[in-house]
């Protein structure tokens, strides 16, 4: 079973700092890509950065300078550091990983696609 599992939402003040981290669970030999997207009230899903494999990252305009991605391949894992946030940075937060490859000892080796973590939320206060 491979999972993405998302910590470090909270509530916060403008102006203040948190570090979300994603840690995906069992076999995993590799993770391509991986992104960071969330969703305010009342708004669509969007991404707001994404981290290749090989460490190459993209940000959403809203939150260049602000954010950081970064992750450890060793780790399996992803994070998100965010600085001088602001109520509209208020939102439920996703880990996402658009190819997980991992091994089962009942089906071998096997890829799967799109995998989203459950979500925390961030609260920015003004």
């Amino acid at each position: 079973q491979v999972q993405l599992v998302e910590s470090g939402g909270g509530l916060v003040q403008a102006g203040g700092s948190l570090r979300l981290s994603c840690e995906a669970s069992g076999s995993i030999l590799n993770i391509n890509t991986m992104g960071w997207y969330r969703q305010g009230p009342g708004k669509q899903r969007e991404l707001v950065a994404s981290i290749t494999s090989g460490g190459s990252s993209n940000y959403e305009d809203s939150v260049k300078g602000r954010f950081t991605i970064s992750r450890d391949n060793t780790k399996k894992a992803a994070y998100l550091q965010m600085n001088s946030l602001k109520p509209e940075d208020t939102a439920v937060y996703y880990c996402n990983a658009d190819w997980i490859l991992f091994t089962d000892p009942h089906i071998g080796t096997k890829r799967i696609y799109d995998v989203w973590g459950q979500g925390t939320q961030v609260t920015v206060s003004s």
